[in-house]
This record gives structure tokens, C-alpha cells and sequence, in this order.
């Protein structure tokens, strides 16, 4: 089993089930995450056999960097998991940090028909170790802070409930990573139940739904998932979230030109979130290697922020990250051919 795997409350469980004090988990969690330690020997506050137990029932393993990409505010890395198959992650710099962007599944089942990542098809959950280890690669190895995380890489998070939950436990975990709870977001396409779920835990995390549609006829064009989780239930799953996190809730919106851009789109978007604590994210759509979308123009952009604005709606422009080197936005394809 990989320690990596380990939030804190399952290391206190694992000493409690031989008879040790749970508290050895936060020394044990503490040497990993902020001592940076890569084998039990070095954990001396702990005995001899202690650390033997550790050693023969978790191990550290580590994710393989195949290749990376980068340009002046981002970097993009393909990495090779131990089963063969690869994964993306990317390093976004922002003037008050950097980010890290974060997959959470090889391939994807969500079929959106403008993203690179759901013409991969889900091919398995990501462990949760593997999850942290993108993470650590960038902070540890390369030794580049991260004060942000968002699980916005190749894959739908709500679909990998239990280990992105495991996950986010252990970056935000004081003793651990340490990860402001406000800095890392959840992406999801929109799994209503699994959102109703979420928005019931004790400490919740920023949330934010791909949305890119204001009706279901549209949603249903763009985005398969909504057939199955139409926008009514959707928004009062949204609403619930608000209420019990006292955020804001983030709704993304993709602008593709003719198609979801219009006028007619913002005033219904605008009528649709009109009664929830939310803002809108317009993100220019990002053309991918598989599709035949074309961005909307930034005169079109801006017409639809006005129209939002002028009906109440709270609306940002997203600056975008890698969309020169296929590392922005629903451009993550880790079908790894040689040319990246």
C-alpha cells in the first residue's frame, strides 16, 4: 500500500489497530509532507520497530516524468503512471502564487464534445497517492512552492468521489501539505448526487461547475452528462453547496462562437443563476486536435460580461494558461505519441 494513500484519520486507525497511540499519525504525516522524508529510517522519534512495521506495510513510489513542456507563466507534464498509462499535469504561475492543476482519472467518461480529455475515455480511477504525487512532484522534486490546487486536469473528480476526497484531506491537512482549504477547487461536470454528497461534509473546499449552456437543449448538445443530471436538479444542488459553505459557488462558461455566445444565451444564463451565490467564469474556448469549434471573438466575449453584469450576475474573463502548447482548458490529451 503507498503511503501516499494516507490521510491522517487512516494512519490513526492503522496505530489504533495494533495498540499504538493514533498519535504517532501526525508524526508520521508531518515527517512526510513537511520533513520530506522518502524512507520510515529517517522518522527517529519513532522506534526501531515502529518504523519496521511502516516499511514493510507501505511503500513510496513515485510518478515517472516521461515529458514536459513549458513556456514564460506555465508548465505542462506528462507523466508515466505504474501500470503504463500517463497522465498530464500543469503548473499554472500567478502573480499572488502558483497553482497546480490536477488529474483525477485516466481518461474520461463525460463525452463533453469540446474538451480533448473526454475523447480519451475513462480508462481507470486515479489512486489516491497518484493524485498526490503530482503534487509532490512539482513541490518537493522540483521544489516549487504551490500555494493553489485545482482538480481541473483529465478526468471528472465526482467520478473518483473517495480518493479526490482522500486527496483534498491530505493537502489541506494542517500537518500535512497545508493547503488553505479556500485554495483548492473541485471541478465537476456536473454529477448531481455526488455534488448533494459533497456539499454535506463538515469542511467544504471552492466548487465549481462546467456549465457552458443555458437550457438543457444545448447542455444536452455540449455536454452528454446533462441528459442524465438536467440543469434543474444541477442548480438546486449548486444552491445547497452555497448554503452550507457560505461561498460562492464558481459556474464556467465556455464561449464557443455562434453556438453558445449569443445574447439570447447570456439573458437565460443571466435568468438561471439569478437567485444563487455564485459567479460566472467565461473562458475562451481553447480549439482542440479533434474538434471543429471556433472561439468566440473578444467583441462577443465582452458583449456577453455586459449583458451578465448588467442582470445582476457577478462575471470574471478567465486567464487562460497553455493554450499554445495544448495545456489549457480542455486540452489535456495524455495519449502520450512522442511529439509533446
Amino acid at each position: 500500500m503507498n503511503i501516499h494513500d494516507q490521510t491522517i484519520t487512516m494512519l490513526r486507525n492503522y496505530f489504533q489497530s495494533f495498540g499504538e497511540n493514533p498519535a504517532k499519525a501526525k508524526i508520521v504525516t508531518r515527517a512526510i509532507y513537511k520533513e520530506h522524508i522518502t524512507d520510515f529510517s529517517q522518522i527517529t522519534t519513532l522506534s526501531a520497530t515502529i518504523r519496521q512495521k511502516l516499511a514493510e506495510d507501505f511503500s513510496f513510489t513515485n510518478l515517472t516524468l516521461i515529458t514536459k513542456s513549458e513556456t514564460q507563466d506555465t508548465s505542462k507534464y506528462l507523466f508515466g503512471l505504474a501500470d503504463g498509462h500517463t497522465i498530464e499535469t500543469v503548473l499554472m504561475k500567478h502573480n499572488y502564487g502558483n497553482g497546480v492543476c490536477i488529474s483525477t482519472q485516466v481518461g474520461c467518461n463525460m463525452n463533453c464534445v469540446f474538451c480533448e480529455s473526454g475523447k480519451l475515455k475513462k480508462v481507470r480511477n486515479l489512486e489516491t497517492h497518484e493524485m498526490v504525487q503530482q503534487l509532490l512532484y512539482i513541490r518537493d522534486v522540483l521544489q516549487i512552492p504551490v500555494s493553489h490546487v485545482v482538480l481541473m486536469g483529465i478526468g471528472e473528480p465526482f467520478d473518483n468521489y473517495d480518493n479526490t476526497m482522500a486527496f483534498i484531506d491530505i493537502v489541506t491537512e494542517q500537518a500535512g501539505i497545508d493547503i488553505a482549504t479556500r485554495h483548492v477547487t473541485i471541478s465537476t461536470s456536473g454529477i448531481t448526487p455526488r455534488i448533494i454528497e459533497y456539499a454535506n461534509r463538515p469542511v467544504l473546499n471552492s466548487l465549481a461547475i462546467s456549465l457552458h449552456a443555458p437550457n438543457d437543449e444545448l447542455r444536452n448538445q455540449l455536454m452528454p452528462i446533462n441528459k442524465a443530471y438536467p440543469l434543474a436538479p444541477l442548480i438546486e444542488a449548486a444552491k445547497l453547496y452555497t448554503q452550507k459553505s457560505g461561498k460562492k459557488i464558481t459556474f464556467a462558461y465556455i464561449m464557443i462562437k455562434d453556438l453558445n455566445d449569443t445574447p439570447d444565451c447570456a439573458r437565460q444564463l443571466a435568468t438561471l443563476l439569478k437567485d444563487i451565490n455564485c459567479y460566472v467564469n467565461l473562458i475562451p474556448y481553447n480549439k482542440t486536435r479533434s474538434t471543429h469549434y471556433e472561439p468566440s471573438s473578444w467583441e462577443r466575449i465582452h458583449e456577453f460580461w455586459a449583458l451578465l453584469k448588467e442582470n445582476g450576475i457577478k462575471v470574471t474573463v478567465r486567464r487562460e494558461f497553455g493554450g499554445d502548447m495544448n495545456a489549457a482548458c480542455g486540452q489535456l490529451s495524455s495519449d502520450y505519441k512522442g511529439e509533446i
